[in-house]
């Protein structure tokens, strides 16, 4: 699911509105407007400001902007034969 439709589920999941959410965001609500449409990519900042809200799993919204989560990264950058290896065999089915 993208970052955006997700948001405004998760939003409309707690009923409140997108411009009573966009300051307790820090954002304004034309920007809220344009994430929920996908028109732009939210910063990491930003995804964590979302995940605190809605007590809602960080690294699913990171993955939801299209963005991978850190730890994951330094794994990828440390092991990248092993970690390639290990999701081909897992999800080489599914891709």
């Amino acid at each position: 699911m993208e970052f955006g439709i997700l948001l405004r589920d998760l939003r409309n999941q707690r009923g409140i509105g997108i411009k009573q959410l966009a300051p307790v965001l820090g954002v304004s609500y034309t920007y809220l407007s344009k994430l929920e449409h996908n028109q732009v990519r939210p910063s990491r900042d930003l995804i964590g400001r979302v995940a605190r809200y809605f007590d809602y799993d960080q690294n699913r919204l990171l993955l939801a902007a299209e963005k991978v989560p850190l730890d994951v990264i330094e794994i990828l950058r440390r092991y990248p034969d092993e970690a390639i290896a290990l999701l081909h065999e897992r999800f080489g089915e599914h891709v």
